[in-house]
């Protein structure tokens, strides 16, 4: 199955367009690959993204996500294709799922206004927290 989400890559708030293929979306959202330590770094904010749902290797963050799966092992569980699709929009594995749509900006449910018609991280941070995921291996 192949699938497109379009729009113009002109904002930072707009999406870039890609393919979805099988369970993944193979190619770079940038056209390059992300920058691990960057990856880290978001992937431990607590304003946005994983470390509020998720818990993993980061023995030096406290109050770790019980919500969702360890990170732990990322990188074997998932291919960099398939952690993208996961970010960019994890209803596609499951409807019911709390995990946000990091990079889908229309039909969605109970968005804060200040994501309200853009993505919640952009195409680089996506990219650099694939990256990071990736190294995350048992």
């Amino acid at each position: 199955m192949v699938s497109l989400a379009f729009a113009s890559p002109t904002k930072a708030d707009e999406l870039v367009a890609y393919n979805i293929v099988g369970d993944g979306i193979p190619q770079s959202l940038t056209g390059s690959p992300g920058d691990v330590a960057r990856g880290r770094a978001l992937v431990l904010a607590r304003t946005t993204t994983c470390i509020l749902c998720h818990s993993g290797p980061f023995p030096e963050t406290r109050f770790q996500g019980d919500l969702a799966p360890d990170l732990t092992g990322a990188g074997n569980r998932w291919t960099t294709s398939q952690l993208r699709l996961r970010l960019v929009d994890a209803s596609r594995f499951n409807a019911q799922t709390i995990m946000p749509s990091y990079y889908r900006s229309n039909g969605l449910v109970r968005v804060g206004r200040n994501f309200a018609g853009k993505p919640i991280l952009s195409a680089a941070e996506i990219e650099d927290i694939v990256a990071f995921l990736a190294t995350l291996r048992d």
